[in-house]
């Protein structure tokens, strides 16, 4: 299951994070981002202890969307030692968001 993230524990999880860190921004009533929930969640699993995979919901965490630029959603956004590495806009199958993981 995906970790979620607030403006309390970003700093812990990502920005201080000793490993890659994705970001999936979404909301409860994006129906694009509902789809996206397994596969998130799944991945989560399969990259345990190699990157965290966490969950920011937009509606709830404004500064954090607004900070990172995100302006549609879903939004996946990929951290290594602070900073956006990769990213990529809207629903995709498992293996794009392996990819965008792998590099």
């Amino acid at each position: 299951m995906a970790m979620e993230l607030t403006s309390e524990n970003f700093q812990a999880e990502v920005l201080n994070s000793d490993i890659p860190v994705l970001i999936d921004f979404w909301a409860p009533w994006c129906g694009p981002c509902r789809m996206m929930s397994p596969i998130i969640d799944d991945l989560s699993a399969e990259y345990n202890g190699r990157v965290k995979i966490a969950k920011i919901n937009v509606d709830n965490e404004r500064e954090l969307a607004m900070r990172y630029g995100v302006s549609s959603i879903p939004s996946l956004k990929l951290f290594k030692d602070g900073q956006v590495i990769r990213e990529a806009l809207g629903a995709m199958p498992a293996d794009k968001v392996r990819a965008l993981i792998d590099g």
